[in-house]
């Protein structure tokens, strides 16, 4: 293979040269890990906002225990049947060192999907942070036993 002259080789990574199919594994890890963290922690968050609160016909509002449950196990089953064909499905560092330590999955690549994964939670959660934010009962209230205040 030769080189044109004037183009410059890019230098070597872990991976070795930064294919496409290596970014469609990592965009796929962090759109997986903000679906998993968005649809899971946000039903988590919403449900304890919403807790015990009644409607005007004297329902009580929120999913409770089993709705984030259930959100949690749904993300996951939809994010592994969007993106798992495509990164494997990790959605989680967690996950991720574990099938290293089981020689499933190359430890060589692990810092690369664990980094995704943290980008993609952290935009989960300043996605959270943003809806629940106006919510009466959100983040702005500092009242001892709402959201994630513990007095």
């Amino acid at each position: 293979m030769t080189m044109q002259p004037g183009l410059v080789k890019a230098p070597p990574t872990s991976w070795g040269p930064m294919k496409q199919d290596n970014i469609r594994r990592l965009v796929a890890e962090l759109i997986g890990t903000f679906w998993l963290v968005f649809g899971g922690v946000g039903t988590a968050v919403f449900a304890i906002i919403t807790r015990g609160t009644a409607d005007a016909d004297g329902w009580t509002r929120g999913v409770g225990l089993t709705g984030v449950s259930l959100a949690f196990g749904l993300t996951v089953v939809t994010g592994a049947y969007a993106f798992g064909h495509i990164s494997g499905g990790h959605f989680n560092p967690a996950v991720t060192l574990g099938l290293v330590a089981g020689k499933r999955f190359a430890a060589k690549d692990a810092p690369a999907y664990i980094a995704a994964q943290i980008v993609g939670g952290i935009l989960a959660a300043g996605a959270i942070w943003t809806i629940a934010n106006g919510v009466p009962g959100g983040f702005t209230n500092t009242t001892p036993g709402n959201l994630a205040s513990n007095g």
